[in-house]
């Protein structure tokens, strides 16, 4: 009986057999497992943004703490001599904004200005404004000896609601002495124009032109004095602070970015579990298969 030669396996159907399924990203990241890992590792970054936020507040909260413990210290101490602190002309430092000074001088009342549109509890009114000729800021004229003459302070003497109100006013003849807090200048927008009496901004730059000059480059808001919230007449406006607020903490701002960091680690480890899985899982493909990996990354 003849014997038949075995036959040859095609090696189509051999390679077929022997080579792994392939599968999408999708397809691996959509087990159960997959899917599992990624509810823990999202749980996992939102825990950390969360932290992250929590670092974020206390920052604030803590240059906050710091500005009102530094204002306690100052007013603990009383106020300064304007000549200590600041110099006609100079050029203002932010860290002088909601100190408080004293200084010696003269009302010009000729001067007088309403500064429309501000805001005192939630109420629109005018800040009243009045040049001071300063006689005495605690250096015995020595900060302006090199200048043309005695300068010229910008003294908020307070709030007013109507323009009204600030007619009734009556500024004290002679050399008086005033406290208050130093603010920085504000910057020129729009017209800073006198109109009728009034100017928009409290732009010492402008108003040097309609005064004369020396003039600080910083403003006064007073508190004590003739002429003053404390003599009548005008509403008693807050501490200036810096606009935007306080700084934040350094320290607190990295830590909270350290956990955002984390954060995003937790979902890109995800990411590459699911590459892994597809290139050497149990039915992947080989690492270096041209079809594993993700669209627009780089395989492993």
């Amino acid at each position: 009986m003849p014997v038949s030669a075995p036959s040859t396996p095609d090696p189509r159907v051999v390679d077929a057999a022997a080579s792994p399924e392939r599968r999408t990203f999708v397809q691996v990241a959509r087990q159960p497992r997959m899917v599992g890992l990624l509810l823990v590792l999202v749980l996992a970054a939102l825990v950390c943004g969360r932290l992250g936020a929590w670092q974020l507040d206390r920052a604030y909260e803590r240059a906050e703490l710091a500005a009102q413990q530094e204002a306690a210290e100052a007013a603990a101490a009383g106020p300064s001599w304007l000549g200590d602190m600041l110099a006609p002309q100079q050029s203002f430092p932010g860290e002088l904004v909601g100190r408080e000074v004293r200084v010696a001088g003269e009302f010009e009342p000729a001067g007088s200005l309403l500064v429309p549109g501000r805001v005192l509890e939630g109420r629109t009114g005018y800040l009243v404004l009045t040049p001071f000729r300063v006689s005495d800021d605690g250096t015995d004229g020595a900060s302006w000896a090199d200048l043309s003459g005695a300068p010229v302070l910008a003294v908020v003497q307070g709030w007013v609601e109507s323009p009204a109100d600030a007619e009734s006013l009556v500024l004290p003849e002679g050399e008086v002495t005033l406290t208050g807090w130093l603010q920085m200048g504000e910057a020129t927008s729009g017209s800073a124009a006198v109109v009728d009496g009034q100017t928009e901004q409290i732009a010492l730059s402008a108003l040097v032109n309609e005064w004369g000059g020396p003039i600080y480059t910083g403003y006064l808001v007073a508190t004590e004095g003739p002429g003053s919230p404390e003599d009548g007449g005008v509403a008693a406006l807050p501490r200036p602070t810096i606009d935007g607020g306080s700084d934040a903490n350094l320290q607190n701002l990295f830590y909270a970015l350290q956990w955002w960091v984390f954060g995003g680690f937790a979902v890109l480890l995800w990411i590459r579990l699911v590459r892994d899985e597809m290139a050497g899982g149990r039915r992947g493909g080989a690492p270096t298969d041209a079809d594993t990996g993700i669209a627009g990354l780089p395989s492993a």
